[in-house]
């Protein structure tokens, strides 16, 4: 991956990181939303203090897939704020961006929310840029972040394709507590489209067998990475995960509780365990044909 992981705009950190495990199997880790690195440039640009946005972070859910055994991880260090790499390119909003042509653009309900490629404002911040952006600036950030991290995912997904015959993402997220509930995890498949059943059904037992309520789809079925890498008919499965918060941070939702965030790591591990024991399964069958 040398090369990819570009400097966050002059800055110590790279922009994201690629951690390669001993003895990996199928199962590729991603985490795209937990980025907290909050470059001089990004600082000066945004309207409140970068802490205001924390918000808009899955926060320290990377902690949870750092020395999870058998499974290469890609982490992003960069910010949602400064883009998400969990949307389309072209989920630019038309109110922040100038030169940006609305004909030509994925105006979904995500982007007239504020919540586009580069997010435009926080329920209960507001404003998160001290004014428009260029059209160029935003296409430095896809050609900086976004393009460069769905490159090395893709690297990732082909590097076990070709070892295995199959490859499995796990694309990690954290959510709020749900206001039913009843759900711990939410298993996000795109609705069948990303990820053969299998996969689901694998994680699914193990959060069963380990006491962690779950559910599927609803209310988060999966974003952009998971449509995009997941392919199914070519053996490459992917499924967003999303972590109930308080499974891992401490009451104020700001800072690891190192006993909860043992325990999910634990859970994690068990679910990359055995949706790469389902996957062997499942080639066994097409190994003997």
């Amino acid at each position: 991956m040398r090369g990819l992981a570009k400097l966050w705009m002059n800055g110590a950190a790279p922009a994201f990181e690629v951690i390669k495990a001993p003895e990996s199997g199928p199962v590729v880790l991603s985490v795209p939303h937990a980025g907290r690195d909050y470059s001089p440039a990004h600082r000066a640009l945004v309207r409140p203090p970068v802490e205001r946005l924390l918000a808009l972070e899955d926060r320290l859910v990377d902690e949870l897939v750092r020395n999870i055994p058998g499974a290469p991880v890609l982490i992003a260090n960069a910010p949602r704020a400064w883009i998400d790499l969990n949307r389309h390119e072209a989920e630019i909003d038309p109110g922040l961006v100038d030169g940006a042509v609305a004909s030509r653009l994925m105006l979904t309900a995500k982007v007239r929310s504020g919540l586009g490629l580069v997010p435009r404002r926080l329920a209960g911040v507001g404003e998160i840029w001290r004014g428009r952006l260029p059209l160029a600036a935003v296409e430095a950030r896809l050609a900086e972040l976004h393009r460069p991290y769905h490159a090395a995912l893709r690297g990732l997904l082909q590097e076990s394709l070709d070892a295995h015959g199959t490859a499995i993402l796990l694309d990690i997220h954290s959510m709020p507590p749900l206001s039913s509930g009843d759900a711990q995890l939410v298993i996000g498949n795109r609705f069948g489209q990303s990820a053969a059943t299998w996969v689901s059904a694998s994680v699914a037992r193990t959060c069963t067998r380990l006491g962690l309520s779950w559910q599927e789809n609803t209310p988060y079925p999966g974003g952009h990475i998971v449509e995009r890498h997941g392919a199914p008919a070519r053996g490459i499965h992917a499924v967003q995960l999303e972590f109930d918060r308080t499974l891992y941070l401490d009451d104020e939702q700001r800072e690891c509780d190192p006993l909860k965030l043992e325990r999910t790591r634990r859970i994690l591990s068990e679910i990359v365990a055995d949706v790469k024991r389902a996957a062997l399964d499942e080639a066994l069958p097409l190994a003997a044909e």
